[in-house]
């Protein structure tokens, strides 16, 4: 169990290090690993709940910087920047129809299957408030992006919209972070920081949510009598 933990923690603090042990004791299978990361983050709504801090958005990152030295570690971006998409929108679907299936049945039995029906409100109220784009803008946004195509599925969102937003969603998560990550990986202050830079894109992409939850307190704390 500790080698469980040590491993989530490495995983969320340097996943750079993580890919590169598993590419040089496994090779290939690295894009096999890639992909169920990312279909397990964005797929699985049971993920949200047990492992919240998934590292999607600092994985890609990683991903990125490591692919623009692929000529000493085989990391090719034009082959894992699509794949990474894929693994997105297939994810995708997975929650819209099990949503869409068994939602109105997980939401009436809160607590099953370790779904909180607090977070599930709380992306609700997001998804209200933001309409459609909430797909997209979810992307950007860990736990959220997980719950969002939930939520689509159990309230019956046009599936043809849905997968348009979907598909726009994770063409800008995947491709915008790990262009970044690709791009900014070579110059030797990011790589010697990478701990501070994996730091800052985790807070970056939890400031949408921690903004949210700071004006509910600010705005319960002025309508208290």
């Amino acid at each position: 169990m500790q080698e469980i933990f040590d491993f989530i923690a490495n995983f969320v603090s340097r996943p750079d290090k993580v890919l590169m042990d598993f590419i040089n004791n496994y090779g290939n299978w690295i894009y096999v690993f890639l992909f169920l990361i990312i279909f397990a983050e964005t797929g699985l709504i049971i993920m949200s709940f047990i492992m919240p801090f998934l590292p999607g958005d600092a994985l890609i990152f990683a991903v990125g910087m490591i692919a623009a030295n692929d000529e000493q570690v085989h990391l090719h971006i034009e082959y894992v920047v699509p794949l990474l998409m894929l693994a997105a929108i297939l994810g995708d679907n997975v929650n819209y129809f099990v949503g869409k299936r068994f939602g109105n049945w997980l939401l009436a039995n809160p607590g099953k299957f370790y779904i909180q029906p607090k977070h599930i409100e709380k992306a609700t109220d997001f998804f209200n408030e933001h309409g459609k784009k909430a797909i997209i803008i979810a992307r950007f946004m860990p736990v959220v992006r997980t719950i969002i195509p939930f939520i689509c599925g159990t309230t019956k969102l046009d599936y043809k919209t849905f997968i348009t937003y979907s598909f726009i969603g994770a063409v800008l998560w995947v491709g915008v972070i790990s262009m970044l990550g690709y791009f900014l990986g070579g110059f030797d202050f990011v790589q010697h920081n990478l701990e501070y830079f994996i730091f800052g894109i985790i807070i970056a992409a939890n400031m949408p949510l921690l903004i949210r939850i700071i004006k509910a307190q600010f705005t319960k704390s002025k309508t208290a009598p």
